[in-house]
């Protein structure tokens, strides 16, 4: 029997079901926080199926020491009443935080950080309410070394006009200029380069660069738009490499954004 005949059943098996190959062409350093962030679509990939071991397949794979995630449910019906930061928290070995936009379903619907080192601190920044409430998530991370950064996790209104959203953001900013600590600022900005929303975080920060031939976040299975980004503040305090888009067509609507920042001392 010709050897492609003898591998193609084990080849169907790690179709449906191999935990991905960690992610091994973005240098780590010792220094360094591997940061990754994604609009997860409470868990329910583009084949509508609710799968949040699947989500935490991809998580493992980019091998993160902190992550933002976007669009998680706590305790929400349709998505079995389970609290996803929890329990995506406890699937990667990572302690996990959430921030609720508002109440949905019996539960809430908002935003989580999990973070591979301890999380000291979490804060819920109210924003302006766009088409839904909105919130940022702060959590203040104690790296090795007796360093602690904050990290800060955001989900803009999403319509064409960036009325609200731009508001959203300028209430951000007020907060992030008051931070003692070095910051990370990631999430779904649901606008692009060149706007006037995204203009506010590059004065104040250093932007983890995408490949221009592959910089489009969204949509996953057709991605046209650069909507998801991370940055690092302020800009002394980081030496910030080039960030990856990462090619997944089905688990969520978004594709992942990784990037490493190593802090300068």
């Amino acid at each position: 029997m010709p050897l492609r005949a003898l591998l193609r059943p084990l080849l169907a098996i790690c179709a449906l079901g191999c935990t991905p190959r960690p992610v091994t062409d973005i240098p780590s350093e010792s220094t360094g926080v591997r940061v990754v962030s994604w609009n997860i679509r409470h868990g329910a990939g583009l084949d509508d199926r609710l799968d949040l071991p699947r989500t935490a397949a991809v998580l493992r794979a980019l091998a993160p020491d902190v992550v933002g995630l976007q669009e998680v449910d706590q305790g929400v019906r349709r998505s079995g009443g389970v609290p996803q930061a929890d329990s995506l928290g406890r699937l990667l070995g990572m302690a996990s935080a959430f921030g609720a936009f508002m109440p949905y379903q019996g539960g809430e619907y908002g935003l989580a950080i999990l973070s591979r080192h301890p999380i000291v601190r979490t804060h819920v920044i109210r924003l302006p309410d766009g088409n839904e409430p909105r919130v940022a998530l702060l959590a203040d991370v104690a790296l090795p070394g007796a360093d602690t950064i904050s990290v800060v996790n955001v989900h803009f209104d999403w319509v064409a006009n960036d009325t609200l959203r731009h508001a959203q953001a300028l209430t951000l900013t007020r907060v992030l200029d008051t931070l003692a600590r070095p910051y990370v600022l990631l999430g779904d900005f649901n606008d692009e380069p060149g706007s006037r929303t995204l203009a506010l975080f590059s004065s104040r920060a250093a932007e983890a660069r995408k490949p221009a031939a592959d910089r489009f976040t969204f949509s996953s299975s057709d991605p046209t738009k650069e909507i998801d980004f991370i940055f690092a503040a302020p800009a002394s305090a980081w030496r910030v490499g080039a960030a990856r888009v990462m090619h997944e067509p089905m688990a969520s609507d978004h594709r992942p954004v990784v990037a490493v920042l190593r802090r300068v001392r």
